[in-house]
């Protein structure tokens, strides 16, 4: 299923558990009211940068927006994989595994062109990024403290801060990304 139709029926459905109108829900997000009314029909592809909003706003993890049913055993093939993608297609975020209530993380594979970047919003209280990476070169921004981090590198943060992940290398950038949420 495409990526802009789970986020479509996971966002009404997270809205309507939660009982809220579009307008306070777009209170609590800080996402206009028309633009949740577009997501919630499947009619955009919403940003890394919205979808943390929504998330932060109804006070869930961040893939609770992109999970999908699974079975015991679960296998995502990399063709069946769609990124959401931020800077204008220079930073993209593939969501592999999400949140899930007994292992408390979420997984991403997060792939960052020369030049590209993200200024994340903080997570929700108590969360920490495990980042690993896997190609390339990255700088990752935790408050106002930068990390040069080279293949083979990792990174552990609490990610409650602000903090961003910037390329400024030649070539593209691929982390793997593990959101853990403290209980």
């Amino acid at each position: 299923m495409e990526v802009t139709k789970v986020v479509a029926a996971n966002a009404r459905r997270l809205r309507e558990e939660k009982k809220l109108t579009l307008d306070a829900a777009a209170a609590a997000t800080g996402v206009s009211r028309s633009m949740l009314a577009q997501i919630e029909r499947g009619e955009v592809n919403p940003t890394i940068s919205v979808l943390w909003k929504m998330s932060n706003g109804y006070k869930v993890s961040f893939t609770a927006l992109m999970e999908r049913q699974g079975d015991a055993v679960a296998v995502l093939r990399r063709e069946e994989t769609s990124p959401l993608s931020e800077d204008g297609g220079r930073y993209l975020n593939y969501p592999i595994f999400s949140f899930d209530e007994g292992t408390g993380f979420e997984t991403y594979r997060i792939v960052i062109a020369p030049g590209g970047s993200l200024a994340a919003q903080p997570h929700l209280s108590g969360a920490e990024e495990f980042i690993t990476v896997f190609a390339g070169g990255v700088e990752i921004r935790v408050e106002e403290e930068v990390y040069a981090l080279a293949q083979g590198d990792s990174i552990r943060f609490r990610a409650d801060v602000p903090h961003g992940y910037r390329n400024s290398g030649t070539a593209a950038a691929e982390l793997s990304m593990l959101i853990y949420y403290h209980r």
